[in-house]
């Protein structure tokens, strides 16, 4: 998968964009240079998020790196980006809000969850020895 040591300079992303467009669609020249840069940036954000992104499975580090890719490519001119329109018909209007208008990277309360972040957990600590019981 990748040499996460800092020993090597190239760290390969958790999909390809082969991955992406098989989860998404057909990708043109240009989206596909921008999306190599872009699952590059989302494995790095999934690597310096979840510190235990090594024991995920390597389909789950898929999923998220695309969908976190295919979120920052929809901001532009899809309507798929889009999380509220309105139409008026009287005096035509028409709006629209974006939902990542900047075309920022990030992970979703679910995929944090899958990547195993805020994840809860029970334990106890028996005051008299220190003895923690998970």
């Amino acid at each position: 998968m990748a040499d996460d040591t800092g020993d090597s300079l190239q760290i390969v992303p958790f999909a390809t964009v082969d991955d992406l467009a098989a989860r998404w669609r057909v990708l043109t020249d240009s989206e596909k240079r921008q999306a190599e840069n872009l699952l590059d940036d989302a494995s790095d954000l999934i690597r310096t998020t979840c510190r235990a992104y090594a024991g995920v499975p390597l389909s789950t580090l898929k999923r998220v790196t695309c969908a976190v890719v295919k979120r920052a490519m929809l901001a532009g001119g899809d309507a798929a980006g889009i999380s509220q329109h309105t139409e008026t018909a009287g005096s035509y209007s028409e709006s629209y809000s974006y939902s990542n208008p900047a075309g920022d990277l990030y992970l979703t309360a679910a995929e944090k969850t899958s990547l195993g972040v805020k994840r809860q957990r029970a334990f106890s600590i028996d005051m008299s020895t220190g003895k923690v019981d998970i």
